[in-house]
This record gives structure tokens, sequence and C-alpha cells, in this order.
């Protein structure tokens, strides 16, 4: 007789995370722009005495996507907030106009 697989074992879905995927980016800057169908999320590493800043990395996420991703964000912050005490802005201006494309609305962060 033919032993059947434990449910939770046939649906996990492995995810692989490269060496160079796991080092990441660092940005200190984001914007955020939408369309009808989609929502783009811009991570900018803008640096000193330098008159370009560059896209470091792009994602592109449906509506539904962008909202869970919204959701989980703000789960993991008030997690941090809750041990580490409340994050304050360091005076960053999400009404600055340099969006690299125009979707329509956008947000910096």
């Amino acid at each position: 007789m033919e032993e059947k697989e434990p449910e939770q074992k046939k649906n996990e879905l492995q995810i692989e995370l490269s060496p160079e995927v796991a080092e990441g980016e660092y940005v200190n800057m984001s914007i955020v722009t939408h369309s009808p169908s989609e929502f783009v999320l811009d991570f900018v590493r803008i640096l000193p005495n330098l008159p370009k800043a560059k896209v470091k990395s792009r994602i592109i996420l449906t509506p539904s996507q962008a909202k869970r991703l919204k959701e989980v964000l703000q789960r993991q912050i008030n997690i941090y907030e809750a041990n580490n005490g409340v994050i304050t802005d360091n005076g960053g201006n999400i009404n600055n106009p340099g969006t690299p494309i125009n979707f329509g609305n956008s947000g910096m962060a």
C-alpha cells in the first residue's frame, strides 16, 4: 500500500534565495506609483554629493499583492515598535515631486 504525503508537506512552497540576493541592497528612499492594474515600487540609493540617485530594485505588484504587502509590513512594524520603541520620521518629504515615471498618484518614503 502506498503511503500518502502529509497534506502540509505536499503544499509547502520552497523558496530559493541566492547568495547575491541574500546580501541585499542598501536603499534610503522608495518611490511608489500605480496604474489601474499594478503598483510599482522603486527602491533608490541616494548618496551625498552625487547629482544622480540609482534605482537599485524595482518591484511590480498587482493591487491585491500590494494590499497584502501593506498589511504584513504594518504587522511587522507593530512588532518592531513593541520591542524597540516607536519609529520616528527622519524628516523625509513624501511630497517631493521627483517620481521617475508618471502612472498617477505617487508617494515616497
